[in-house]
């Protein structure tokens, strides 16, 4: 049977003929590198929708299979399974040269590329769709966007969850409903590059320094714990001895040397590694590795992460005022000041707090007009309680169209749709909704499916976050139609607003604070998102920051407003959502946050832009950024 039906002509676009390779995992847990696979399913399609091969199986890993009462795979039932070594010539096979698809593929392509690292492998695939993330960028009128209630929506019926087996058969029947419904929307599909790699490593949780850097080692003096240390050149003891010695001291061993390293330890200061020429144009303080050892021996008690944070953090909590900035790094240019809008008046909460509403509900594509025009438009509809999208979807209301949306090569869709267009004036006195019976038949299917609920937030708006013992997701989307490269980061601060460590600084090269508390994830070509796992944050840790930031000479005018989106859990419905407009020179901008208020967390849209690039903001909140 074909994926795809034939009478649809959007379901025949060009660009959305591929060869598949649909997946589905079961695993011992959720961490790629420490848990492992228990079960596979890999079901092949052609660019037609026919399908062309079909592997599934049990696998043995040699470990605990984890949370039994979720997927119900038991130690006696997985022992006679095969191990994945025994099965990468299929599953290599049936990948190969395919376009992976999975529901949250970052999961099962992550955990694909552990298992196949561990035979020295790698996944024999190029490019990876996420069914998930591309139904957030159709918005299908559903209340979630969970594989079983996006399987009810496309007419699949599930039969047995968590089982990969059934979920990648369902997955076949949502990826013919997603595709014919992003063809009707013009999309383009959110394929993302995932290149070979064989530098996936076991997981291996790294335990941050629980003292405060207390700056540089004098000569004469005492180490203190909490010191930033590096290693260079050759060394009598062996340097995992050393490191391991040094740990357990209470030092902050680093594998870099920047103007906040306390000490480098050499045996030969004139080798000239790039270590010695870093620490000598710092000015850090150069010893042997015989002082250090002696100096090992007598290591001061350091000031613990938090402990002097306490009386500031109380503060913050009881008036939610800006804590006063701790001075810039020296730029070429003035630092800017960080966002003060921390008002938590009612009427600053939400757009739908505001006095008129009168499109509460509707969702507005403003198309055209200058950066500054379409920025203002935006503001302004969120003002009237509507929420501004960045993209075609299937929840879009109204068009607005400025000067110039007339050549935007949505409009064919937009008018195939029958969609609502209006003119900018229209949102100084828009009129009534229209009623059910005069919508377009998309809108009207809208209309009568789930209503998205999410409080829209304008700048410097907050929202209480109701549950404070799960995962949270601030999800970043911009325009498919720009052509720059964006990069969504995170900053864990303390109530100084500082970063206690490197680590704190989750960014595309570090994608995973070292506990595992807030991940960077990348879910198609204009997605990004950062999770924050709020029940296990440290205490120390006051905010969370969720920034932007474009490589290169190009502006956020460049790629237009950003939609910021908060959910709690794995494709569930969103609680908040704001589109962002910074002006038109920024490089850099702060989205949104994530603070502690009391004994709860708030959410806050920002929206403020820099002119400096990510690395001056990352020094800013105190990361070691080499240049």
């Amino acid at each position: 049977m074909a994926l795809l039906s034939a009478s649809p002509k959007w379901s025949m676009l060009p660009e959305y003929f591929h060869d598949w390779a649909l997946v589905d995992v079961e695993t011992s847990g959720l961490r790629p590198g420490r848990d492992r696979v228990l079960s596979l399913a890999v079901v092949t399609l052609d660019g037609h929708g026919r399908r062309t091969g079909e592997f599934s199986t049990l696998l043995n890993p040699g470990c605990d299979p984890g949370p039994v009462h979720v997927h119900g795979l038991t130690r006696p039932r997985l022992a006679g399974a095969p191990t994945f070594e025994e099965i990468v010539p299929q599953v290599g096979a049936l990948l190969s040269g395919r376009v992976l698809v999975a529901h949250n593929a970052q999961f099962d392509y992550d955990f694909l590329a552990h298992e196949f690292a561990r035979v020295r492998s790698w996944v024999p695939v190029s490019r990876r769709l996420c069914t998930l993330a591309l139904n957030r960028l159709i918005a299908p009128a559903t209340p979630n966007l969970k594989l079983g209630t996006l399987a009810a929506h496309y007419g699949v019926r599930q039969e047995r969850a968590h089982d990969a087996q059934d979920d990648v058969r369902v997955l076949t029947g949502i990826l013919q409903g997603s595709l014919d419904a992003a063809g009707r929307l013009g999309l383009d599909l959110p394929l993302l590059a995932c290149p070979p790699r064989q530098d996936y490593k076991p997981f291996v949780p790294k335990t941050p320094c629980p003292y405060r850097n207390p700056g540089r080692f004098r000569a004469g003096d005492c180490l203190v714990q909490g010191m930033k240390v590096a290693v260079t050149g050759e060394t009598l003891m062996s340097r995992e001895e050393l490191i391991a010695r040094s740990v357990a001291a209470g030092l902050n061993m680093m594998t870099s040397v920047s103007g906040q390293t306390s000490l480098l330890v050499t045996n030969d200061p004139g080798d000239g590694t790039a270590k010695l020429r870093r620490a000598v144009t710092e000015g850090v303080p150069l010893v042997d590795e015989q002082t250090y050892l002696r100096l090992l021996g007598d290591v001061r008690p350091g000031q613990a992460k938090g402990t002097a944070q306490v009386a500031v953090a109380d503060r913050r909590r009881a008036t939610d005022t800006p804590i006063p900035e701790t001075a810039a790094a020296a730029t070429d240019t003035p630092a800017p000041e960080l966002p003060t809008q921390r008002t938590d008046a009612p009427v600053a909460r939400t757009a739908s707090a505001m006095a008129d509403r009168l499109l509460a509900g509707r969702r507005v594509l403003v198309l055209g007009g200058t950066h500054e025009e379409a920025g203002a438009a935006r503001a302004r509809a969120a003002e009237l309680g509507a929420s501004a999208a960045v993209n075609l979807s299937a929840r879009v209301t109204d068009i607005v169209l400025l000067p110039g949306g007339e050549s935007d090569r949505r409009m064919s869709r937009i008018s195939s749709l029958g969609l609502l267009v209006h003119d900018a004036h229209w949102l100084l006195a828009p009129g009534p909704a229209p009623a059910p019976e005069l919508l377009p038949v998309s809108q009207s299917t809208a209309a009568a499916g789930s209503r998205d609920m999410a409080e829209v937030l304008v700048r410097g708006a907050v929202v209480d976050l109701p549950d404070t013992s799960a995962e949270w997701t601030v999800a970043a989307t911009w325009g498919q139609l720009a052509t720059s490269e964006v990069d969504v980061v995170a900053f864990v601060l303390d109530a100084q607003d500082q970063v206690a460590g490197d680590e704190d600084f989750v960014f595309y090269g570090a994608s995973e604070h070292p506990d595992g508390t807030v991940r960077l994830a990348t879910d198609g070509p204009t997605e990004q998102a950062i999770s924050v796992d709020l029940e296990r944050l440290p205490l120390e840790v006051s905010r969370v920051v969720v920034a932007a930031a474009i490589d290169g000479h190009a502006t956020f005018c460049d790629v237009g407003a950003v939609e910021v989106v908060a959910t709690c859990g794995i494709g569930e419905a969103p609680i908040a959502r704001a589109a962002l407009d910074a002006a038109t020179t920024e490089r850099t901008m702060i989205l949104a946050e994530i603070y502690r208020r009391g004994d709860g967390w708030r959410l806050r849209a920002v929206g403020q832009g820099y002119d400096q690039a990510l690395a001056d903001l990352a020094r800013r909140y105190g990361v070691d950024v080499a240049e």
